[in-house]
């Protein structure tokens, strides 16, 4: 049998070099990975250019990845569809008394938009244009506004159902309703951190409070807003009872979106369908070219071994669960700061696998533990994608609330420690609902 021309260390090297070379002059992400991988595909001998496509178009063939875009659309509907509006309203009702009222009003809307749309990048862009204007008229500072609107955003991959969960569910063969049930208490954790850290920015700064919503102020706007609210509760629901697979129950959460805003809030018209359509379309293509290129370039990983040949010597540290959690969380948080989450998830993911495997880690914790720390990626440059949505709608530059955005991040920080120190925090609500999932 003929011998590879390089070794791992040379093939990782001529890999990642040509990636963040491309990265440096900003070639886009999904671009970069897929060019990355030709000048090995051409050298070796056994191998050819021709596949990068196939190895591209093969990861497509996937009936797990199809929930990806109508996740997108089922947001995008209910963007368009005066959702959103109402949910405002019934935040506004909850928080609207406490310090800082209109910034508590953003994170909580965070944590409904989350259980609807999945996507951080669709929280980010609606929840923008929603707020950051809105606080700066009652007076709150502009690079605050920036910072609690981005982070909050990215509760959107926590709380289910998050399309991250998909993409690692069936790249790394983990039960997604599992994973659904996992991310809920982190997510709450994590909202309650942001809350807290609004709060003490509030008292200190001494931002408005909203009067108080009286009682059927509250009642109105619970009962416009459970229609919306029952989303999450079909989607986890249908899977956890066995209704619906994954991606059937993203199809199902589409046509409840497209039946809530037509006939329910009777806000849908023509236009505002093509408009939602042609969004999906194009935040689709973004994320599964990733997928595609960053397949190919995993592939080309797992040929050369350079996964065995990097785990070598961590698992030589006898780091145990504790350790290996830190160690993954470093990992991804370096590569979220560099890399989209569904490529990092792809390439990172299954690198780090036979690690966890060695250590006797959960794979839920495993999954939860990568999950949230690429969550931080969405908002720390230079890829930070939500923060720029969010400075991009302020028109400023991005290291303007960079501050801001370091500190919100800091109690969310102390959540993702405890996820690791407490397999607990992730596992409790799969072993109490559906143990079944989590043996």
């Amino acid at each position: 049998m003929m011998q590879s021309m390089l070794s791992p260390g040379m093939a990782s090297l001529a890999l990642f070099g040509a990636f963040f070379f491309l990265l440096a002059m900003r070639v886009p992400v999904a671009f970069a990975l897929g060019l990355a991988c030709l000048p090995i595909l051409a050298y070796e001998p056994r191998l050819s250019p021709m596949m990068l496509f196939n190895e591209t178009f093969k990861s497509y063939n996937s009936f797990i990845l199809l929930a990806v875009p109508l996740f997108l659309l089922t947001a995008n509907l209910m963007g368009v569809g005066g959702i959103t509006d109402r949910l405002v309203v019934l935040s506004r009702t909850m928080v609207g008394r406490m310090p800082g009222a209109l910034a508590q009003c953003n994170v909580v809307l965070s944590v409904f938009f989350a259980g609807i749309s999945g996507s951080s990048t669709a929280d980010a862009a609606s929840q923008s244009k929603i707020f950051i204007e809105a606080q700066t008229k009652e007076g709150y500072d502009l690079p605050f506004s920036i910072a609690v609107t981005a982070v909050s955003s990215t509760l959107a991959v926590v709380i289910p159902p998050s399309i991250l969960m998909v993409v690692w569910g069936g790249v790394i063969s983990t039960s997604i309703g599992a994973l659904y049930l996992a991310g809920i208490v982190p997510g709450l954790l994590i909202a309650a951190a942001q809350m807290v850290t609004v709060h003490v920015y509030a008292v200190r700064r001494k931002y408005p409070v909203h009067p108080r919503a009286t009682f059927v102020q509250f009642i109105t706007a619970a009962l416009q807003s459970i229609p919306a609210m029952m989303t999450p509760f079909i989607i986890v629901g249908g899977i956890l009872l066995g209704w619906f697979t994954p991606t059937e129950s993203a199809a199902v959460a589409v046509l409840y979106a497209l039946a809530l805003t037509a006939f329910v809030y009777r806000e849908m018209d023509l236009k505002r369908l093509v408009e939602a359509l042609s969004e999906t379309g194009r935040l689709s293509a973004i994320a599964l070219f990733c997928v595609g290129t960053a397949s190919a370039f995993g592939w080309l990983l797992a040929y050369y071994q350079i996964p065995k040949a990097l785990l070598e010597n961590v698992t030589s540290w006898n780091l145990g669960i504790t350790g290996v959690g830190f160690f993954i969380a470093a990992v991804f948080l370096i590569t979220g700061c560099f890399l989209d989450a569904i490529p990092a998830i792809i390439i990172v993911g299954v690198t780090l696998q036979p690690l966890v495997q060695s250590v006797d880690m959960h794979p839920i914790q495993f999954a939860i533990i990568g999950i949230v720390s690429l969550a931080f990626g969405l908002v720390t440059p230079p890829y930070g994608l939500c923060l720029m949505v969010a400075c991009s709608v302020a028109g400023v530059p991005l290291r303007y609330a960079l501050k801001d955005t370091m500190i919100m991040l800091v109690p969310m920080l102390l959540v993702l420690v405890g996820i690791i120190l407490w397999p607990e925090v992730t596992l409790i609500l799969p072993q109490l609902i559906s143990p079944e999932l989590v043996k």
